[in-house]
């Protein structure tokens, strides 16, 4: 009887065995035409979402028929990785190469074993660049200017308002370096790639809205800081004269170094704008720093947007070293006025400023400033 039950038990495993390589072969016959009908997402919750496109590195189902002599999955230029595993008579599974293409056909194509070709409309979708901010915005003609942002796939142009390209010295997905043009304007500047092309928000060279300048020096403090003619040891002018603030100070000293009010400064106090009063989360406070010597200690205070003297200020606080280099520096505008004891009111007359420094701890000054100045966060 045992001996009678294991032969039963023998023959139904090789009759399983059997119908699961029928069924396997069958799933893999690759005899037929092939043919997609459609390409979806791979989560089982979304199997009805079908795509056109899709993004770098995604998984994605190709569905179709006698699918399973596939050998080779195209993205544009761009050969992705099969997984045998992945494939059956009726899908495929595959993932997005995630390379730059550099032809853009915005075509998936599958090769197959018995020769035959399959192409379908598929869009890659690659970011067109984002640019967020520049090192310094102020870059003299012939020197390198850095842009961060991402999606910076080459190849790339920078052109700069004025209709100029610069030079590229290097560029990162994430960083480009470019030798400024002669003839680059103040204004925005536009990154393209084959993937789309952008405007920056930022402005080069921004001259908007500039409330502390030294071109000419006005106000009550300091025309001694003015530099307009920098020797061997200054750092190199970027938009006229700027000031260097240099000598030890000790905690808790007063140290004005620019600003006064209204009367004193002339028609540049009226240079911040009545949205950034408003709408103060619509703006930016910008300034250019050079930090011959690194800003350790003590505090630099900004008072911008004040109706009369006061000592409301904004705080910016240490530690702070662009290692002798400009730099451009961008604090929220909401942050800034949000420190003050009273909020700020349109005053057609302009507004009292001041640069100053005043707080805890020595410090041995050596820094530059430039262009004071209260811009758009985003350029329409």
């Amino acid at each position: 009887m045992k001996k009678t039950n294991k032969i039963v038990a023998i023959l139904f495993i090789a009759m399983a065995a059997t119908t699961i390589y029928t069924s396997c072969s069958k799933d893999n016959d690759d005899s037929g035409e092939p043919r997609v009908r459609y390409v979806r997402v791979t989560r089982p919750e979304s199997k009805d979402s079908l795509l056109v496109g899709a993004g770098q590195g995604r998984l994605i189902a190709i569905v179709g028929e006698n699918l399973g002599g596939v050998t080779e999955v195209w993205f544009n230029d761009q050969k992705a990785n099969l997984t045998p595993t992945y494939i059956t008579n009726t899908s495929v599974l595959v993932t997005v190469p995630t390379p730059i293409p550099i032809i853009i056909s915005n075509k998936l194509k599958m090769l197959f074993k018995n020769g035959k070709t399959l192409e379908r409309d598929f869009v890659v979708e690659i970011s067109e660049p984002w640019l967020q901010n520049m090192v310094s915005e102020f870059v003299n003609t012939g020197e390198v200017a850095t842009i961060r942002g991402d999606f910076f796939y080459e190849p790339l142009t920078v052109t700069f308002t004025g209709g100029v390209a610069g030079t590229l010295v290097d560029v990162k997905d994430d960083l480009i370096q470019v030798r400024v043009p002669a003839g680059a304007q103040p204004g925005q500047i536009t990154v393209k790639t084959n993937f789309g092309e952008t405007k920056s928000d930022f402005w080069f060279r921004d001259n908007r809205s500039i409330f502390i300048s030294s071109d000419p020096f006005t106000g009550w403090w300091n025309a001694s800081y003015v530099v307009s003619n920098p020797g061997a040891s200054d750092p190199p002018l970027i938009n006229g004269n700027y000031i260097r603030f240099k000598k030890p100070i000790g905690a808790w000293s007063w140290n004005e170094l620019a600003g006064g009010p209204a009367s004193a400064m002339g028609n540049i106090s009226k240079n911040v704008p009545d949205a950034a009063i408003l709408k103060p989360e619509d703006y930016y406070l910008k300034f250019e720093v050079n930090t011959v010597k690194p800003y350790t200690s003590n505090l630099m205070k900004i008072n911008v947007a004040l109706n009369a003297e006061d000592n409301d200020n904004f705080r910016w606080d240490p530690p702070f070293d662009t290692k002798g280099q400009w730099q451009t520096v961008s604090i929220p505008f909401e942050t800034v006025t949000g420190s003050f004891r009273v909020k700020p009111t349109v005053n057609p007359n302009g507004y009292w400023c001041r640069i100053l420094f005043h707080g805890p701890g020595d410090l041995d000054a050596d820094i530059c400033l430039d262009n004071f100045r209260v811009v758009p966060k985003v350029s329409k």
